[in-house]
């Protein structure tokens, strides 16, 4: 008797609300919202109504905690990612692991790790290994919930009594993952093997404190130790932070009101979204496609990665006369070997961070938008791969790209309600990334990720032009980090920065310019770089008229004559080579070897001093016809050595005259050369009809790259939807076909599908 009471006592209570286990809560959550169409089946919100000045007093508390959360602990940490661009997040979750209230940020992250908790949910995590009061968790597990691998969350429960009454998570973007390439997001990977140290779900603490067994194994594991450790205490001290702050909310209110009011935001926030789309979309489909360049022919990776490939991503969005939103990427190729590989969360997480910035600019950022929207996302393609050996160390090399013509069809919508501000022709593609690691000047095993990309070009609106080298995407918040900073970390000494003129796409309305920085390698010891950027392919194109921004390039020079030039006092690059195509960085440096190419993706070369790197930094689209843009504004332009003097006349259509530096436009003589151009224009023209009468035939010959091709038979084999509609569209034969064997393509283990729940308890 003594031994079955003994057992009885054994048994762990369940740790939800009302005797429930948490799986059972999600359960409940997933299949009444369902039915309902409303968060928890609130199609009402009597907390709200009945008491809005407490319920916006409990919210605005909340929300006030997790942006003070992430403003305190970021100065925890020791690197500039952090420190300096802001690249952390908090946010609150709800037992089922739904976004409450998130903080400033990288607001990808919502999604992310409340896709992380829930796989603890799904995988009885409250049986094996327990959650309990004051644990701490942390998952980097791209295929669990993640962007990518050096994405770290830290995940704290937590607890009012013996039920859990939610969690918070925290998230950084670490300088080193121990990859088989130095930096986070390395060049080298191919298979998620190559991705580096990944961790998932993992319970590394208990009361409060973190394990000893993973303390040392985590920084074993990476190269920049100690800036992994001050990450580490970054995201705990401000989970630890938010979890008081919900306690303290909690004794002040009352657990019941907090409850109703952590069902009630979530439902708040789908009915705001859902306003919002009503008042600012037009009901009907937006279409759009994306490309970007994979250029691995021939560099340092296993023979099978050595392809140049383009990813494709058609998307369709679909606003119904209820204003749910519909996205789907039906269509999209194939994953492959190479980092730029993503995941379901990561799509879905990341059109958040775009809406929060156009769509639903307030700051009730929770999972409400998500139970207003679906998501089409095809299994195979390169975010929903099948094969659990993707890699994803730059996940958002495809990302970006896959986001501008969602970016295009919202603008589209907004023009016709006539929100003028809110268009944005695009982003600066922000996959320009200076990375490596060695022994750095300091003598100890370290790395670097350039985050000054975290201010490149933004895309214009429909009424001024975009913001020049100031934010990104994924990070509205980031800038570009004093130089001072980065020398302190990096073994790598400023030539200069420069702002490149035309970078941003031309326009009635200009897309903001980018710029580059040239850097002098000095200190290090067996020191590698490379640089992972978009190449040839121009990714963000400009809008009702506008151009694309730049294509991307490099520059890299090995033993060279700085060394001498210096100890002489001779002229150095200083970071004047504002036009590529007529260089100066040559004048004034001579090299053994020498790079200025568009082969803008490289894997790790050894990096010595007096060595030169250059970092590029993209711009932004265009907006409308840049025959419409005020000449007045072409000559600001060229006195702020924002554009070009040939591309000022030649895209501009103006006229001018230069004295001493000076720029003036000639507005007479502007008048008729644009009368002139729009004649060209008329004159090679080709009516739609005739073209796409020899296009057909371009493709019945099938005429195109072998990249191009297979690009479309990687959509084609992936989707029988987008093969009907690119064959009725084009009005081909049923038996045409372009078929994935065709090519000498290393062939994916497509049928290799290790996600089953049998394979993974």
């Amino acid at each position: 008797m003594a031994k079955r009471l003994q057992e009885v006592e054994n048994i762990k209570k369940p740790i939800g609300w009302d005797g429930k286990t948490l799986k059972e809560m999600r359960q409940e959550i997933d299949q009444v919202s369902k039915e309902t169409g409303h968060y928890a089946g609130l199609t009402d919100l009597p907390f709200k109504n009945s008491d809005p000045i407490r319920f916006e007093k409990i919210y605005s508390k909340l929300r006030g905690g997790v942006v003070h959360a992430r403003e305190t602990a970021k100065k925890v940490a020791a690197s500039p990612i952090v420190e300096q661009e802001g690249e952390l997040c908090f946010s609150l979750y709800s037992p089922e692991a739904d976004s409450i209230v998130t903080s400033t940020g990288i607001i990808i992250h919502v999604g992310t790790m409340g896709a992380a908790i829930k796989f603890m949910i799904e995988n009885d995590y409250e049986d094996n290994p327990g959650i309990e009061d004051k644990d701490i968790f942390c998952n980097n597990d791209n295929h669990v919930g993640n962007v990518h691998t050096c994405d770290v969350h830290t995940l704290v429960p937590i607890f009012w009594e013996e039920e859990l009454i939610g969690w918070v998570g925290g998230v950084t973007h670490v300088i080193d993952t121990g990859a088989s390439g130095p930096g986070s997001m390395p060049m080298g990977p191919v298979q998620r093997y190559d991705d580096g140290y990944q961790v998932t779900c993992r319970k590394i603490g208990q009361n409060d404190t973190l394990s000893k067994d993973w303390l040392l194994e985590s920084t074993r594991s990476v190269r920049a130790s100690k800036y992994w450790t001050l990450d580490e205490k970054t995201r705990v001290a401000g989970c630890h932070m938010i979890r008081d702050l919900v306690l303290d909310v909690i004794e002040e209110e009352g657990v019941d009101a907090y409850k109703k009011f952590s069902r009630e935001i979530i439902e708040d926030g789908r009915r705001g979204f859902v306003n919002q789309v009503k008042t600012m979309l037009i009901p009907g489909k937006y279409r759009g496609a994306s490309f970007i360049d994979v250029p691995f022919e021939g560099l340092d990776l296993p023979k099978f990665a050595q392809q140049d490939q383009i990813m494709h991503t058609p998307s369709e969005i679909t606003v119904h006369k209820n204003a749910h939103l519909e996205i789907d990427f039906e269509g999209s190729s194939r994953w492959g070997w190479h980092p730029f590989n993503a995941t379901p969360v990561s799509i879905t997480s990341g059109i958040w961070v775009m809406l929060s910035q156009t769509l639903v600019p307030n700051d009730r950022i929770n999972d409400g938008a998500y139970y207003a929207s679906d998501f089409g996302i095809p299994l195979g393609s390169w975010f929903n791969p099948d094969d659990i050996r993707s890699a994803h160390s730059n996940t958002w090399h495809a990302l970006v790209a896959g986001w501008t013509p969602l970016w295009r069809g919202l603008s589209r919508g907004y023009f016709g309600r006539g929100f003028l501000e809110e268009i944005n022709a695009g982003n600066g593609h922000t996959s320009n990334w200076l990375q490596g690691g060695g022994i750095d000047q300091y003598g100890e095993l370290s790395a670097l990720n350039s985050f000054e990309t975290a201010a490149s070009g933004v895309g214009a609106s429909a009424v001024k032009d975009g913001i020049s080298h100031s934010a990104a995407l994924w990070n509205p918040e980031g800038d570009m980090g004093d130089m001072e900073i980065w020398e302190l970390l990096e073994p790598l000494v400023y030539l200069g920065r420069e702002v490149l003129p035309g970078s941003g796409g031309a326009g009635k309305y200009r897309g903001g310019n980018g710029w580059q920085s040239l850097r002098l390698g000095w200190g290090a010891k067996e020191w590698t770089m490379f640089v992972a950027g978009a190449g040839a392919m121009a990714t963000d194109c400009g809008l009702m008229g506008g151009y694309p921004a730049s294509a991307g390039y490099r520059f890299t020079a090995y033993d060279t004559d700085l060394k001498e030039r210096i100890e002489k006092k001779l002229p150095l690059p200083l970071g004047a080579d504002v036009d590529p195509d007529n260089p100066t960085y040559e004048d004034n440096m001579n090299a053994g070897r020498l790079y200025r190419d568009r082969q803008a993706v490289s894997t790790q070369e050894e990096f010595g001093d007096y060595d030169v790197i250059m970092n590029y930094l993209r711009g932004g689209p265009g907006f409308g016809d840049p025959l419409d843009r005020r000449p007045a504004d072409v000559e600001s332009d060229l006195n702020e050595r924002y554009v070009l003097p040939r591309y000022a006349e030649s895209v501009y259509g103006c006229v001018f005259t230069e004295e001493n530096g000076e720029y003036k436009v000639d507005l007479e003589k502007t008048i008729q050369k644009r009368k002139q151009i729009r004649k060209d224009r008329l004159s090679r023209s080709t009516p739609t009809k005739e073209w796409m009468k020899q296009e057909k035939q371009e493709i019945l010959n099938k005429n195109a790259s072998p990249q191009v091709q297979n690009m479309y038979a990687q959509s084609f084999a992936l989707s029988e939807q987008f093969t009907d509609q690119f064959k009725e569209f084009w009005e081909l034969d049923e038996d045409w076909m372009v078929y994935e064997d065709d090519f000498d393509v290393t062939k994916l283990g497509r049928h290799i599908n290790r996600f089953d729940k049998e394979t993974i308890s």
